[in-house]
């Protein structure tokens, strides 16, 4: 009776685990995502340049809101702020 044995070892690496890279943002910019036409800036409040708000931001407009009107620009719900 012949008997063969055969060992068999893999060395396998542990696969690196890459976390997935978030949506890059242009070096420098501070503008809300949740606005376009004009970059209104990231602060604690943003009101229409010219109106009667007290800042500290301010954005002249029109803008157009894409996301959640956080500022209340858009004071007639029709999507453009500081019209």
């Amino acid at each position: 009776m012949l008997t063969c044995a055969v060992a068999v070892a893999f060395a396998v690496a542990p696969a690196a685990y890459a976390a997935p890279n978030p949506v890059p943002l242009q070096p420098g910019s501070s503008c809300d995502s949740n606005y376009s036409g004009a970059c209104v800036p990231i602060d604690s409040d943003v009101d229409c340049a010219g109106g009667s708000g007290n800042g500290p931001s301010y954005v002249s407009g029109p803008v157009t809101v894409v996301g959640t009107d956080i500022y209340g620009l858009d004071r007639d719900g029709n999507g453009t702020g500081c019209e």
